[in-house]
């Protein structure tokens, strides 16, 4: 994990956001990883590790189910970075808006999150920078879910 967004949403509402490169250990990324996000080493190398970006990102979601485009993804990753610092996991509950635009949106011609979002009447201009994939799946969970 290199980076993570959270929007918090209460009564169909925006009301917190937050943003925070983490420093990967070991700090490496693959050719492909940086492509598709646009991180390098260099980007992370001053940034937090992941228990230190937790503990501000915990509060926050308290009580709240977690929601991402294609869950098991997001929550794998959640599950496994809390292996590596052996740190107790909570069973968080996700909702996946990859899952509810499927169900909802049948005739899509890709349930990919910047067309579902797009057919949510949002524009996802900065796809797969994590601030701006939590806000798209905000704004899906509140039409769709």
């Amino acid at each position: 994990m290199c980076s993570v967004g959270v929007v918090v949403v209460r009564d169909g509402e925006i009301v917190d956001k937050f943003y925070s490169l983490i420093q990967p250990e070991p700090n490496y990324y693959t050719y492909w990883c940086s492509r598709v996000h646009g991180l390098c080493r260099e980007d992370t190398e001053d940034a937090p590790v992941f228990p230190d970006v937790w503990a501000q990102i915990e509060p926050m979601i308290a009580g709240l189910p977690l929601v991402a485009h294609n869950s098991p993804f997001d929550e794998g990753c959640l599950k496994a970075v809390f292996r590596v610092y052996q740190m107790d996991y909570p069973d968080y509950l996700f909702l996946d808006t990859l899952r509810a635009s499927r169900r909802k949106l049948p005739d899509l011609e890709s349930h990919q999150l910047h067309i579902v979002a797009a057919a949510c009447g949002y524009r996802l201009d900065h796809h797969h920078h994590a601030l701006a994939d939590a806000e798209a799946c905000a704004w899906i969970a509140c039409q769709l879910l």
